[in-house]
């Protein structure tokens, strides 16, 4: 039977997992997850957990942060004015909020603590500086 390797198509169903066992997403109910290995579709840990993978084999891998999101970076939590939001955004804790940086890219940041007078944004990935723990169920390779 055909081992997963990179380049190959994917479909997986999975179920993610913080180390307090609390789920932060999972493809259970859905269409499986598709995806290509090697090709930054995803992270890192998970493009290398699947490789070697036969179809309908499943497993449990522990992915560190370095090969999920990475840590978290305090360098991206900044603290702006309340005058500097539009008229039309109101902000709250937990919400997410696109911003255009002087290179005219795009950055979802998440509205982390409000003051009287500042708003905090932190602009790290939901997940950075979390280990992760994947159930995997390797479906086909496509």
């Amino acid at each position: 039977m055909a081992q997963a390797k990179s380049g190959d198509s994917v479909r997986v169903h999975y179920t993610g997992t913080l180390p307090d066992g609390t789920e932060f997403d999972s493809s259970r109910g859905k269409e499986p997850f598709q995806f290509v290995i090697g090709k930054g579709q995803v992270i890192s840990g998970l493009d290398e957990a699947v490789i070697g993978m036969t179809p309908g084999e499943s497993k449990t891998v522990e992915i560190p942060a370095e090969k999920a999101y990475g840590p978290r970076q305090e360098e991206m939590v900044m603290e702006v004015d309340k005058n500097q939001f539009p008229d039309e955004i109101i902000p709250e804790i937990g919400q997410k909020i696109e911003i255009t940086q002087s290179d005219n890219q795009k950055l979802i940041v998440t509205v982390a603590a409000i003051t009287d007078t500042t708003v905090l944004l932190d602009a790290n990935p939901p997940l950075a500086g979390n280990d992760l723990t994947f159930d995997l169920e390797l479906i086909e390779i496509v």
